[in-house]
């Protein structure tokens, strides 16, 4: 599986993005917003075994790795999830250096665009921290806000974001995105 922008090349992750992963794994200011724990070099590098060799037919979480198409430099990850009521979840997370330039509003479009096309969703949802503004001003750009609830798993409200297939036709056209 590839997904391919402008600018970014979505793929699976390879051993040369090991280091770049954990620059971003144990980043406080990359983790906080989510919020998760910083991971260690353990913690990290099992956490990136277990996506790099993942099987895409059987899971229904796809990590993506996401690089620059200009230099091929690893600058987050990207998702395919399944949301706690059964429905396609986008998702996405960038180191601190490539944020604040676009590539969130990129890798959303690219993701909420393959699912309806490739992968045949009717409907595709994200979810973010009711407190990370980041995520909430790309998720608003791109999908209408649902709900906001509690999440269990990381002590905190979420916000859930959803888009139908007609909608994103309509915003499409309607924000000339491409």
């Amino acid at each position: 599986m590839e997904i391919t922008t402008d600018r970014l090349i979505l793929r699976r992750l390879q051993e040369a993005d090991r280091e770049a992963y954990f620059d971003m794994m144990s980043n406080a200011n990359v983790m906080n917003p989510i919020p998760r724990p910083i991971m260690s070099r353990e913690e990290s590098d099992k956490s990136f075994d277990k996506h790099r060799v993942s099987d895409f037919t059987a899971s229904d979480k796809i990590i993506l790795a996401t690089v620059r198409k200009d230099t091929k430099e690893f600058i987050g990850v990207s998702a395919f999830l399944t949301n706690d009521e059964g429905d396609p979840e986008i998702g996405y997370r960038l180191r601190e250096q490539f944020w604040r330039v676009g590539f969130g509003t990129e890798i959303a479009h690219a993701l909420i665009d393959y699912g309806f096309q490739k992968m045949k969703s009717g409907i595709i949802t994200a979810d973010c921290c009711s407190t990370n503004a980041g995520s909430k001003k790309i998720l608003g750009k791109t999908m209408r806000f649902s709900h906001e609830f509690w999440n269990e798993e990381d002590n905190c409200f979420d916000r859930r974001y959803v888009t139908s297939y007609e909608e994103w036709l309509n915003h499409r056209t309607t924000n000339l995105l491409y």
